[in-house]
């Protein structure tokens, strides 16, 4: 067995990645505090073909030199918005007909592994602050929360963790 060289990749150019088509998803980063949680939501996006981030609250935006540390320039690729107020950005998409989903332990919240994107649907993925979560209000305004399955004693990853395993299931369930 081989490793790959970064030439054989055949990666794709930033113009190339904005004239593609994405995958009907979109990330709501809920007053993240990280800024290299921030950039590592922008790598897992583009990796994931993720339609757009809105940035919300006191969640940092670009150009940040913590932010591109991890990102590696997804920040050029990934679209983003800025909204100060997540309950706007979430209003907002669901007027153009998102699915809402906090990814939260919550009552009544879905197991990932139970989670059945349906390809005729327009997911949004709402993650929290590290500390706190998904603010109460947002998990109100939300159509559902999603739980992800833990044995541990903290039952809590890093959002970025949390990401890469939401997105993964996503794309999984949808492109394979």
């Amino acid at each position: 067995m081989r490793k790959i060289k970064n030439e054989e990749l055949q990666r794709i150019s930033i113009d190339e990645f904005k004239s593609s088509d994405k995958n009907p998803v979109i990330l709501i980063l809920d007053n993240i505090r990280s800024l290299n949680n921030v950039g590592s939501a922008f790598r897992t996006s583009d990796a994931f073909m993720v339609e757009k981030i809105y940035l919300c609250g006191i969640t940092g935006i670009p150009p940040h030199r913590d932010i591109n540390k991890t990102a590696l320039g997804a920040t050029d690729s990934v679209d983003w918005e800025y909204q100060k107020n997540t309950l706007d950005a979430i209003s907002k998409l669901k007027q153009d007909g998102w699915q809402i989903i906090a990814v939260e332990q919550a009552e009544k919240s879905l197991s990932l592994e139970k989670f059945e994107p349906q390809k005729d649907e327009k997911y949004c993925f709402v993650f929290g602050n590290e500390v706190f979560g998904v603010d109460q209000e947002v998990v109100d305004a939300s159509d559902a929360c999603l739980e992800i399955p833990q044995f541990g004693t903290k039952h809590s990853l890093n959002i970025s963790v949390s990401i890469g395993v939401v997105l993964w299931h996503y794309v999984n369930k949808i492109c394979f």
